[in-house]
């Protein structure tokens, strides 16, 4: 389903996704600079490229819009790791990834407002170095602001819908 923009606005959303995915990348590579001794994530290290993983539509979009051929022609990665990985790990849409693939590998933070807590994680690959439990605040990825800024743009289609990544692979969702 392609995304639209509201009606009557002449917001241009891809760009807006563009330009929300490059605010997320440089913000990511602070703190990959900040964490580069700790972080072993490279081409390849494909643990956090889990099956089921979701996005708005205007990410499905903008993977539709620039990797037409791939959805069309080429085979999904077998179930139980993300569709988009090549046979050896790497990701085939990298720089049309989602957000969530962005961050991975970073210490993340994030605050349950229904229990009032903080709390973090990092992957098991990156854990050397201090605790994450014990970093600055501003030296993980906060959970939440860029979620809701990517919520906004997404709620200017008028809809609030997901997509599984799995799905867009358009010939072989159909075969399924």
């Amino acid at each position: 389903m392609p995304v639209a923009n509201a009606p009557g606005s002449d917001i241009d959303l891809r760009s807006e996704v563009r330009q929300f995915h490059l605010r997320v990348d440089q913000a990511a590579a602070r703190l990959a600079e900040k964490h580069s001794e700790r972080l072993q994530c490279k081409r390849g290290c494909s643990g956090c490229c889990v099956d089921g993983i979701t996005v708005f539509e205007i990410e499905a979009e903008n993977i539709r819009s620039n990797h037409t051929d791939l959805l069309e022609n080429a085979e999904p990665h077998p179930n139980g790791a993300c569709a988009f990985l090549d046979s050896v790990g790497a990701c085939r849409i990298y720089k049309d990834r989602p957000y969530v693939c962005r961050t991975q590998g970073l210490p993340l933070r994030w605050i349950d407002e229904d229990e009032a807590a903080e709390f973090r994680d990092i992957c098991p690959l990156n854990e050397s170095g201090p605790p994450v439990e014990e970093l600055a605040s501003e030296d993980c990825w906060t959970i939440g602001p860029f979620e809701g800024e990517l919520a906004r743009i997404q709620s200017a289609t008028g809809t609030m819908a997901r997509v599984a990544l799995r799905e867009l692979f358009a010939k072989k969702a159909a075969e399924r």
